[in-house]
């Protein structure tokens, strides 16, 4: 996997203290992006999804992935969260993608089962709000992904 960088024990992608994953590479190019040196497929390091996951065993908090946009590599992604579902971590997710683009893709929808928390919609930069928590622009929104998938329309999480 491609990845920029893993913080360890943050607390702005999501609740309580959180290993957070900045994957490579980005097609959204939103103007404003607070890290647009992620939209750079190749930027950052390869790195195994073992030692990613020896990672966040280590760190023993939840976890977020964000970028770029992690949904970019979605195919190793989702196999580093059902690695990471196995040792019951919640997982939150950040994409420029819509949840309604997401479900109707099957390559992309392929990572809704292993993902709790879903930050979708691309930052637009009119929209930005810097009193929203866990999020840049008020279209985003924090889905909650498994009440989702089983009521069959977008559940959102209370923040």
């Amino acid at each position: 996997m491609q990845i920029l960088d893993i913080i360890d024990g943050t607390s702005v992608d999501g609740p309580g203290l959180r290993t957070s994953i900045y994957f490579a590479g980005c097609t959204h190019h939103c103007p404003g992006c607070q890290n647009p040196q992620s939209w750079n497929p190749a930027a950052g390091f390869q790195c195994e999804i073992d030692t990613i996951l020896a990672r966040v065993i280590e760190n023993d908090f939840d976890v977020t992935f964000s970028g770029g946009d992690p949904l970019f590599q979605v195919e190793q992604l989702t196999l580093l969260a059902k690695k990471i579902k196995q040792i019951n971590k919640d997982i939150w997710c950040y994409t420029g993608y819509r949840y309604e683009d997401i479900i109707a893709s099957q390559r992309l929808s392929q990572i809704l089962p292993y993902i709790d928390v879903l930050v979708d919609s691309p930052f637009i930069q009119s929209l930005r709000d810097i009193s929203l928590h866990f999020r840049g622009s008020s279209n985003q929104r924090i889905i909650d992904v498994k009440q989702s998938l089983k009521d069959g329309k977008i559940i959102l999480m209370p923040v």
